[in-house]
Formats: structure tokens, sequence, C-alpha cells
């Protein structure tokens, strides 16, 4: 790839606050082939085709010697098997299914809705701790303990433990995008030992509830049997790391991007305010408008496909630019306002197919009720900067820091 490549140009920190302009000029070109072996989709029907495409490999073991080099490094670093997100069929559905099993349906339907009333203290107790303070950071005040908090309680991680549990989330969460200046081996170096202190403490959870399970989902991992057998110790492990480590990630920045969008729509956020019913809808709006996953690298054609006019060859690796497919002109009516009211709003943000987000009722449920008390209890909230300081991550894009001044809090 040349350097002054339209790609280069979205990779670039300096486009982070607003790509939306370049992922329109990407779109003229649905298929863009960058170089020898990387194509680029970026229209809505050709996203959801691969996406629900077998012949489109998630597994990085498909990758060819000389596919564009990783995004998210964690990958490399981890001395764990892959998480069921980055396998195919069939050790994908087994261990999707097996994951599925305790936390949502056929077989634990209420999971997630049993955990509204958990999930409200834990947002009450966050914006309690606002205090006397006129203004916060909302990204380390709330949007990052709060879906830490919330895996804590799933998982069963004792109370006592849950501050070191922080520090972990918070040093990986560090190394998928390094500050400015950082230096990039003490940051792997730091990102690597959090990694095994963690590792180490979940196997230790894992042997103890191996022998004394409890109610929440590690214990559920570890004893289940059924027609998938057993989980292995280390697939429970990698299991367990996804859930930290994908549904942290994105939920921080759900909740902080739909934030800064109602603060620059504050006629919707006077209508969340008043009618908290406008949650739900809101929330799938802006998982269209401002997804936290902007796109999907490291996917691998292991046949040839023909899509939008050109032909993607056998060992190419793909990426799908979600959230340029969800600004498409042909699929959603002036794709560039913000309108909680949208009908026929099947967007990208949880992606599709056989790996659309497995946490995705749960992250609907954390932002719903998270904006929600946000609006009812900020009195007058206000962007102390705009547009604020960004994360260089191309893949998880939010802001870095959301200062949020406000006169007042409610109860």
């Amino acid at each position: 790839m040349t350097h002054d490549t339209l790609l280069r140009r979205i990779l670039d920190p300096s486009a982070r606050a607003d790509p939306y302009p370049l992922y329109a000029e990407l779109r003229k070109t649905p298929v863009l082939r960058d170089g020898d072996d990387l194509f680029v989709v970026s229209t809505y029907w050709e996203i959801k085709g691969l996406l629900h495409d077998p012949r489109i490999s998630s597994d990085a073991r498909n990758l060819s010697p000389g596919a564009a080099g990783t995004l998210l490094q964690e990958e490399e670093d981890s001395p764990l098997p892959p998480a069921f997100l980055r396998l195919d069929p069939p050790e994908h559905d087994r261990l999707r299914r097996m994951t599925m099993r305790p936390f949502g349906p056929p077989e634990t339907p209420r999971r997630v809705h049993d955990m509204r009333g958990e999930l409200t203290r834990i947002v009450s107790g966050l914006i309690d701790d606002f205090g006397d303070r006129k203004q916060v950071d909302l990204v380390d005040d709330f949007s990052y303990p709060f879906p830490v908090t919330v895996i804590c309680r799933l998982l069963g991680v004792p109370r006592e433990d849950e501050a070191r549990f922080h520090s972990w989330a918070d040093t990986i969460a560090a190394g998928l995008d390094p500050a400015p200046g950082q230096d990039p081996g003490e940051n792997r170096r730091a990102t690597r030992q959090a990694r095994t202190d963690l590792g180490r403490y979940l196997a230790g959870l894992i042997d103890e509830r191996g022998g004394a399970p409890g109610d929440d989902m590690l214990s559920a991992l570890v004893t289940q049997h059924g027609a998938d057998g057993r989980m292995t110790r280390m697939e429970v492990l990698s299991t367990a790391a996804l859930l930290l480590i994908a549904g942290h990630e994105t939920t921080v920045n759900l909740i902080t991007n739909g934030m800064l969008t109602l603060l620059r729509n504050p006629d919707v956020l006077e209508r969340l305010r008043t009618d908290p019913a406008l949650a739900a809808p809101l929330v799938e709006e802006l998982l269209r408008f401002e997804p936290p996953v902007q796109l999907l690298p490291q996917r691998t054609t292991v046949a040839d496909i023909d899509i939008g006019g050109t032909t993607i060859p056998r060992g190419a690796s793909v990426w799908l630019v979600l959230a340029s497919g969800n600004r498409d002109p042909k699929r959603f009516a002036d794709p560039d306002r913000f309108d909680p009211g949208r009908r026929d709003n099947q967007h990208l943000g949880f992606g599709s197919g056989i790996h659309n987000c497995f946490g995705a009722p749960l992250a609907r449920l954390e932002a719903q009720i998270a904006l929600t008390e946000l609006a009812r209890r900020l009195d007058n909230p206000r962007l102390v900067a705009d547009p604020p300081p960004y994360r260089q991550n191309a893949v998880l894009r939010g802001p870095r820091h959301l200062e949020v001044a406000f006169d007042a809090l409610g109860t």
C-alpha cells in the first residue's frame, strides 16, 4: 500500500473525529483493492452478503503470509487459543452454543433481563460518585468502570477482587490504544503482564468454581454438560477473556459515543429525559449512526468471490467497513442525520450472520440504562470540548476522554 491511499487516510488518527466523509468517498468504489491482496468493502448490501458468506473466514490461521498487518495486536500477544469470535464452523458453532447456554435463549432466556436491577444500581452508584463536582470525564468516571463491573458480576468475580479486575482491564484496554508518545515496547510488556495476571486469576477462579459452583456464568461454563460435551479449561479461559475484552471495549464506545451524540442533539436529549421509552429506538439509531466497531479487518477468502463487479481471489484479506455501510444512502434515507424514530433500522452495528455480536442483548440494555440515567440526573449537561480527543484505534472508535459540565446532579 502507498502512504497516500484512501485507506491510509481513514486509518490516520487525524481522521478519527469525523471519518464519515472519507467513508462516503470510499463507497464510490464498493470493493476497493488496496495493494496486492487487500480488498476493502464499504457498501451495505455487499458487506451484509459477505457477513453471511461461508467463503469468508474469520480464522486468522487462514491469513496469507502477505496479508495486511494486524490492527488488533492483542491476538498476537495472547497465550490463549483463539476465542470463538476468531474461528470458523464447526469449531465456532460448538463454542458459541456452549457459551450461549448460560447467557441467553433457549436455555437461559432470563439471564440478561434479570440483570436490569443490578445494572441500574451500578449506574446509579457511579453517578452518585460524581459527588459535588460540576464537571466529569465521562469516559474515566463512568463509561469505562460500568461495563467492567457488569462483567465482574456476570462472571461471578468476588466483590473484594473487582478492583484488581478493573486494573487489569484498564491496562489491557490501554494496550489496544496506546497514548501518543508512549513507548511501544513498554506498552506491550505492560499489556502482556496484565493478560498473564488476569489469566492466572481466572484460572484460579475456574478451579474454585469447578469444586464449588455458584449461579454465575463462569460456574456454568465450567460445569455444563450437553450434546457438545464440556469446554476445556483453556476454552473457558479464552471465552472469559473474550467476554471481558470484546464486551468491555464495545460498550465503552457505545455509551460514550451515545452521550456525545445526545449532547450534540439537545432536543433528543430532552426527549429522553422526559420519556425513557425513547431509549430502545435511540440506542438502535446510535448503533447505526456512531457504531462502536467501525470495521472488521482480517477476514480471509477461502474461495474466489465475485462481488460488486470485482473478483476477490482466494486467500485475499478482506476488510468490512461496517460504519460506512451504516451510512450507505442506497440502504438508509438521509443517512447522515441522527433520527431515533428511523424505521426499518437494520444496521450493522453488531455485525450480522454467524458472528453477530454475542453480547448484543446485554450491550443494548447497558446503553439504554446508562444514557437514560445520565439524561435524567445531569442538569443542563454540555460539552467542554467538541470534538473531544479521540483514541487512535480505527476499529474501536470512540473518544479517549469526554469532559461534560453540568449545573447540578439530580437524585
